[in-house]
């Protein structure tokens, strides 16, 4: 795909998490800003919640409620060309936490801020199974000398349990379901690698035993130097994986269900870090280009994967 994507909005504080709603608006959040906003389809842009720190990624749960991830909250530094990036825990960093955003009144609920081995460090991205438990990565931190590592969590949306799954994993990051919901894909960050597993149950992995390195198969891992960020899949069970890096690299890209590289859809930003799928074919992909705040549309070649729970809910007033 060669298209030039269209530009739905500009001027945000680093977007992330977008979801596409079956009303034709998008949700997204502003990590810089430590705020849930919405882009409406006149243009404008709607503040729907600000929990603070920093709202990562996003999902709708079964109660129409969206469930965020919130890292804590980053240091900021500006190119010479004013993009914005993330760069360390910010000053004021109070922890990891699992956010329940009421659409309708903004309220802010924390649901989770630690598991049985300890506090959340830094949860990124999030997808709910149908079940109507939800995964989701906790990528850990990267400072100046060291990076924490990271671990995969599942948990349910009632507040009633949430339990490590994987621990560790190297800066997990993007995750996602298979068509089929019977494998999880999680991208690594640094390593630009995506991992497969298979589900056994609700929360539950069939994990390889030591000595494996990860529990896991290894999907793919990128040959070029980039970073690997969020994604989502197609309803045919291809990967669509936000890549960091350099112009000709940085965009999309995406991996068959067996592993191979089937294209990369540039975008004009080394930080393109998230992308999902709406419209009424789900042929319309939305894609954050966060380094120069902007969110982003253009026609998709094959048709996304309808998310759990999200078309069940009622349009946005």
């Amino acid at each position: 795909m060669n298209q030039v994507p269209t530009i739905l909005a500009t001027g945000l504080q680093f977007p992330e998490g977008p979801i596409a709603m079956p009303d034709g608006s998008v949700l997204f959040v502003e990590i810089g800003a430590g705020r849930l906003s919405r882009w409406r389809r006149d243009g404008g842009i709607q503040t729907v919640a600000t929990p603070g720190g920093g709202p990562n990624g996003a999902a709708i749960g079964p109660d129409g409620a969206c469930y965020v991830c919130n890292n804590g909250g980053f240091v900021w530094h500006t190119d010479p060309d004013g993009g914005r990036y993330p760069h360390g825990r910010a000053v004021d960093y109070a922890g990891g936490r699992i956010e329940r955003i009421d659409l309708a009144s903004g309220r802010v609920e924390r649901l989770y801020d630690r598991t049985e081995r300890g506090p959340l460090s830094g949860p990124n991205d999030i997808v709910f199974d149908a079940q109507g438990g939800f995964w989701f990565t906790d990528l850990g931190s990267m400072g100046e000398n060291e990076i924490a590592r990271g671990r995969i969590c599942y948990a349910r949306a009632d507040g009633s349990l949430i339990r490590d799954v994987v621990v560790p994993m190297l800066t997990p990051n993007g995750i996602g379901l298979s068509p089929d919901g019977k494998t999880l894909y999680v991208a690594e960050t640094v390593t630009a690698r995506v991992w497969a597993f298979d589900i056994t149950g609700p929360g539950e992995l069939a994990l390889r035993p030591w000595p494996a390195l990860t529990p896991g198969t290894l999907l793919f891992a990128s040959g070029l130097y980039c970073m690997f960020d969020s994604l989502a899949v197609e309803a045919g069970g291809n990967v669509c994986v936000a890549t960091i890096g350099p112009p000709g690299i940085a965009g999309i890209s995406v991996l068959s269900p067996q592993g191979d590289l089937l294209e990369r859809v540039a975008m004009p930003d080394r930080s393109t870090t998230n992308i999902c799928f709406g419209g009424t074919d789900l042929r319309t992909a939305v894609i954050t280009l966060s380094r120069s705040g902007r969110l982003a549309s253009m026609p998709w070649a094959r048709p996304g994967l309808p998310l759990e729970w999200l078309n069940r809910q009622p349009a946005a007033s």
